[in-house]
This record gives C-alpha cells, structure tokens and sequence, in this order.
C-alpha cells in the first residue's frame, strides 16, 4: 500500500525581550538556578501580571511578515494542568482569540521548487520552568529561571509532507525570526523548539490518520530523524493490524526512536478559560503601521533582490539570504571588490568551508569582509592568482594581516612579465624535450591531456606566481610552434 505523511509543526519561539511577559524578571540564559524568578513567576498569591508590551510588538511583526490577520482583539487564557515546573498550576496562553490569525510562509526545497505552508495561528504564551534530573541522586531539581519566559507559538496548517519538507520549513521560521529579531533562534539552549504531529494514511484518502506529537525537537537534524521514525513506526504498526493511538511521543536521538510519554490531551483536559487578571489586549490601525514601518528586508525580498541586482543564481540567492548576518557580510565583501560573482563564490567556498571547519558563527569570522573583499580586488587585477589567493587568505584567517601585507610580505605578487614567463617557458619544454615531441606527433583528443602537464610543469617552476591566463596562451603558441 501506498503511504501518504500528513505533518504538522508547532514551533516555540523564544521572543528575545529583556524581560519577561508578564514580570520584570530578566530573562538572560545561564544564569543561577532561580535567580530570574520574581514572585509573580513563583506564583506567589496577590501577585498580578502586567503584559509587556514589546513581546505585542514582536508577534505583530511575525504577524505582518507571514500575511497573516492580526487580531484587533486578542485574549489571554489560563491552561489549567499540574507540574512541579509550573508552580501556579496553569500556564497563561491565548486559545480562542490569539493575536495572529492565518497566514503562510514560502519554502524552498532541495531540488529549487517552492511550496506553500500555511500556518494556523501564532499566540503569545509564557514558558513554564525546567525540570532537572541529571544533578540530584533519585530526585528531581526545578529551576524556575524559565518560568514566565515569553514565547511564539507558531502553529502550522498540516500541509507538510514529508521529513525533508519540514526540516525547510522550520530552517524558514527560523531565518524569518532572526531577520526580524524577534528571536535570536538558538536551538541548543531551547531558544527555538519543535514540536511534530505525524500521522500516515493511504494516499489518495481524504481524511486524516491518529496523529502522535513527537515533543521538544530542538535540532534541524533530529527533527528529520524523528520524523522518519515515527512515519516508519506508524507504517509498520498499521500493517502489522494495529492501531495508531493520539498520544504525545519523545525523540530519543542516542537509540534514533521515538517512545511514548504519556496520551495526547484535548483542549477541554486543560480547562481553558479567559484569564481574569489580564485584560483583552486592544491592537490600533497606528500600532501596526508603526510596527510594518519597522520590519526589515525579508529574507524572500533579499534573495529576489540579489538575483535581481547581482545576477546570481537562484541557489546563490537563496543560500547568501539563508541568515540576515550572512547576507550582510556578502553584500560588505561586494560593496568593497564590485564583484557580486567572485563575491559569492569566497563566501560560499572558502569562507564558508572556514567556518564549518571551526565550528564558527559568520559573527565569528577570523576574515572580515573587508579583508576579503580587498584580497578579491588583487585577483581581479592580477595581483595574484587564485591558487595564491587560496594562500593568501588561510594567512588572513591565521590573523597575519591584510591580503596586501600578507602579499607584500611573503613575495606573493603574480608575475605577469610576458618576457619572464616566455624564458621560464623555455626552461621548462627544454627540460621535457621527449613530450614535447610525443605533444607534436598526438592527435587533437591527446594533446588537450598532455597539455595539462605542461601547465602544471610551468605553475611548478614560477611556484605558483605566473598568471595563469598568459601562462596558457604563450604555452600554446610555443607547442604550436
């Protein structure tokens, strides 16, 4: 039988306030257990919440970049369940009137096509505190630090279809989050989790299967894994005669599974109802225009204008605009050599190879983009080679200097002297008289392949330095000759 995956994503997004939702407690990561816990985090009774209103203005801005509807009218809501990390036994959310509406986001998949993802809604909410058990012998810590965090909920319309698909979509939340700084999308510390309803159902079928919620995704990596799992685990489970339950689901990355944790609740489980402490939070026509007068070049607009102005490709585009701080230090690098091409392959190429080697953020670049841009500006007029910019630029990574104190310094300048590069080239066929020979007796197909070698020969005797481009037309007419 044929299968057909049905996926749905609710993606939290840690709104990057200075402080919290609904307190004035800070919301730095790292600090000391329950040192970021005011009373009203702590649940403590008399305590009343007052909303921030940066956090309004951030999922306003989410709101108008996915074209969604932005409530006029939006509520708060109380979830009513019972945890040792939520100590006020419910957790303050919006349900029936969220502050964004519908809305959609573009993809792009591996092989360049475009897909449409719907999303639902996205409502602000406060984030409940941390359950530790690594640190204490049979018990469990809370730390509460957490506790009142604002975050996004984003939930997604259940469009996706496969593993690979929601991966990109996820990778686009999380570029559209950043560009707008509204969340600084640091997954390892749960700044941006996951959490994926998968069912299966026979394609062609109209209706949906039991979906199960894998919960807390916080890689790009695992989300795939999981999913795959769990879409496997479904399939098998069917065929085998059995059943799919509603049930919430946890990754498990070291054994590659996901396994049950406890089955999925209803919304009426939770007992919503519109919390009293809070009023309904109004949104003026003057609110939004000051908010959409604000939002930056949005990574779809940024990839098309890069195409656009810099005649790049589509996969270019798309890979420059991936993160807003990549996309500036590409644009830096061409502001300084004016050459978006040349530009885009050292980004894309040996900067980029860089980084993943040392497992440094673009912020962490040990090349500036004005080092790079100016060592393009000395391949484009000739100074040196781009074999000797290879070496040029591991110098400017190892913090020797600029790519013209590195040149100056380690004599690195191309020799483009016609005379210098014809007495070397002389040297060089007198050396291999016998290929030569063998070049003037082969057929065309043959001589394209010995001509190589006499290349490499003539890089080899300059050590590097001889331009390129003459070295292969005084070659030529040489063997010709």
């Amino acid at each position: 039988m044929q299968w057909e995956t049905v996926i749905g994503l609710e993606i939290h997004a840690q709104l990057a306030t200075r402080s919290k939702i609904f307190s004035g407690s800070a919301t730095t990561f790292g600090a000391e257990p329950n040192t970021q816990a005011s009373l009203i985090d702590l649940g403590m009774p008399g305590t009343l919440p007052v909303l921030n209103a940066e956090a309004v203005r951030m999922a306003c801005k989410f709101g108008l970049a996915i074209d969604a509807e932005i409530a006029e009218k939006n509520v708060f809501a109380r979830k009513n369940y019972f945890y040792p990390d939520l100590p006020k036994g419910y957790q303050t959310s919006q349900m029936d009137h969220p502050i964004v509406g519908k809305g959609y986001l573009d993809i792009t998949l591996e092989d360049g096509t475009t897909r449409r993802i719907g999303i639902t809604r996205a409502h602000l909410e406060e984030d409940a505190g941390k359950s530790l058990h690594e640190d204490f012998q049979g018990m469990t810590g809370i730390d509460l630090n957490r506790a009142g965090t604002p975050l996004l909920e984003i939930v997604s319309e259940p469009d996706i279809r496969s593993a690979k698909e929601a991966v990109a979509y996820v990778k686009a939340i999380h570029a559209l989050v950043r560009y707008l700084g509204i969340c600084d999308g640091n997954m390892a510390e749960g700044s941006l989790r996951c959490d994926c309803n998968v069912s299966v159902r026979p394609r062609g079928q109209a209706e949906f299967g039991t979906r199960a919620e894998i919960k807390n995704v916080n890689s790009f990596r695992f989300i795939e894994k999981a999913i795959n799992h769990e879409v496997q685990r479904q399939i098998e489970l069917i065929e085998d005669g059995g059943k799919v339950i509603q049930e919430t689901r946890l990754y498990d990355p070291n054994k590659d599974e996901t396994r049950s944790m406890r089955s999925k609740e209803e919304a009426n489980d939770y007992r919503y109802f519109p919390c009293p402490d809070l009023l309904p939070v109004v949104i003026e026509q003057r609110f939004l225009d000051e908010v959409r007068a604000s939002l930056p070049e949005l990574p779809v607009e940024k990839r098309e204008r890069f195409q656009r102005e810099f005649g790049l490709s589509a996969y270019d585009a798309s890979v420059l605009s991936a993160s807003r701080e990549l996309a500036d230090y590409f644009e830096q690098v061409n502001s300084t050599c004016g050459d978006a091409k040349l530009a885009a392959n050292w980004v894309m190429g040996e900067l980029s190879s860089l980084l993943n080697k040392e497992a440094l953020e673009i912020e962490q670049s040990p090349v500036s983009a004005e080092q790079l841009g100016g060592m393009i500006l000395r391949i484009k007029d000739d100074t040196i080679s781009g074999k000797i910019a290879k070496m040029v630029f591991e110098a400017m990574a190892a913090g020797e200097g600029s790519a013209d104190e590195i040149i100056e310094k380690k004599g690195l300048k191309q020799v483009t002297d016609s005379g210098a590069i014809e007495s070397m080239l002389d040297e060089v066929l007198a050396a291999n008289a016998e290929q030569v020979e063998q070049y003037r007796a082969s057929d065309e197909a043959k001589r394209g392949k010995m001509f190589g070698f006499f290349v490499g020969q003539a890089m080899k005797a300059s050590k590097g330095k001889a331009n390129p481009g003459q070295v292969n037309q005084l070659l030529k007419k040489k063997l010709e000759g």
